[in-house]
Parts: C-alpha cells; sequence; structure tokens
C-alpha cells in the first residue's frame, strides 16, 4: 500500500482505506476463485495495482469519461482506475463469469459505485466509450478488430480517445502499422524494476 501512496499522495481517505482493502479482499477470494496467480497475490500492489494505475500517469481522465476494459480478469486495470477516478464510468468484460463474481464481490465491499461488469465477449459489447483498456489480453492488430465500432465521437479528454493497453516487451514489429501510436515508459514514471519493459500504449481510434 505505501507503493500507491508514494506515487499517488493526494488519494482522499475513502480512496486510501478501498485500496488498503484490495490485498485482504483478493487474498480471500483469490483461495476460493484463482484470479491472481499464486506468485503475484503478494506482490498485488506491485504488479496488478500500480501496474494498472500506470494509465492515470499517462492520462486524467475529465469527469464522465466512459471507459471500457476488455478481458478484465481479476479487475484490471479496471477497478484501481474507478478508485482513482469516482466520476468516470467503467464498463468491466470478461469472457469467464467467475472471474466477474469476485469483481463484484470486491465493488461491493468497498463502495465502488462507477462499475458494472458484463459476461461476454467484448465482440457482441453494442456500446461506445471514450477509452478503452487492457492488460496485454491480445496483439494490437487482433485487439483492434475486437473493439472496431466502439470508440464515441465526442472528445472530452486532453488524449484523443481510443486505445490505453498495458505491455511490456520489444513492441516494434507489433505496432509498426500504426502512424498514431505512443507508447509510454513506465520506468519514467515507476522507479521498481518491474516497470522496466512495460509501457502504457495509446492508439487514437476515431468513431466509426
Amino acid at each position: 500500500m505505501d507503493l500507491i501512496l508514494k506515487y499517488f499522495p493526494d488519494l482522499t481517505e475513502v480512496q486510501i482505506k478501498q485500496f488498503k482493502a484490495l490485498e485482504t479482499l483478493y487474498k480471500d477470494w483469490n483461495a476460493k476463485i484463482n484470479v491472481v496467480s499464486r506468485k503475484d497475490i503478494d506482490e498485488l500492489y506491485l504488479r496488478h495495482v500500480l501496474h494498472s494505475l500506470g494509465i492515470a500517469k499517462v492520462i486524467q481522465f475529465s469527469d464522465n469519461t466512459s471507459i471500457l476494459d476488455v478481458g478484465t480478469g481479476g479487475g484490471f486495470p479496471g477497478v484501481p482506475l474507478a478508485i482513482l477516478f469516482p466520476n468516470c464510468q467503467f464498463h468491466l468484460v470478461d469472457s469467464i463469469n467467475k472471474k466477474l463474481k469476485v469483481i463484484n464481490a470486491v465493488c461491493d465491499a468497498i463502495e465502488i459505485n462507477n462499475v458494472k461488469t458484463t459476461h461476454s465477449r467484448v465482440e457482441a459489447i453494442d456500446e461506445t466509450y471514450d477509452f478503452i483498456v487492457s492488460r496485454a489480453v491480445t496483439a494490437m492488430p487482433e485487439f483492434t478488430k475486437w473493439v472496431k465500432g466502439k470508440i464515441a465521437k465526442k472528445q472530452n479528454n486532453e488524449l484523443k480517445n481510443g486505445i490505453l493497453y498495458l505491455k511490456g516487451g520489444d513492441l516494434t514489429e507489433e505496432l509498426k502499422q500504426y502512424t498514431s501510436v505512443k507508447a509510454h515508459l513506465l520506468s519514467d514514471y515507476f522507479e521498481e524494476d518491474f516497470f522496466e519493459t512495460k509501457k502504457v500504449i495509446h492508439l487514437p481510434l476515431k468513431h466509426k
């Protein structure tokens, strides 16, 4: 939890309480339903919560921004971002229903009121959003096919509407077809070794 306060010192008391509660909640649920790998659960704040909040170092979402989290798994990056941006709306989608059960229980327990979950493949979602976030569920060309037509037309933020993707490693080949893509190095914001090769990829997408 100290890690979160190190990089986000201006949290409200409510947010601090919510972030602190995540460890116990996820450890309890993980014993029943494996949503976070066994080796990662002890480093929940580093590998999941702070990693998710890397997006918040790249953009401060305006109030009422709508965000779709694709393949959210145990709720990352959606749940930490929903705590940080309580005036934005988050829609967390996954094809594995038992993971959403955990997310709903976590949100209920700490009164996160700006998250809805849907058990579905993203292609079946028929709504538009300002941003689509995810943590490396597939290669970017495949991901853009999944989310085609899901970006809202109206711009409400400094960054253009589109994808904010958490990925690691060398992405040169994967991203070479995109002229407007920008990779933000998380090592520019966080000093821990874990973030050495981690990035937030911003790919603006047009409303179609």
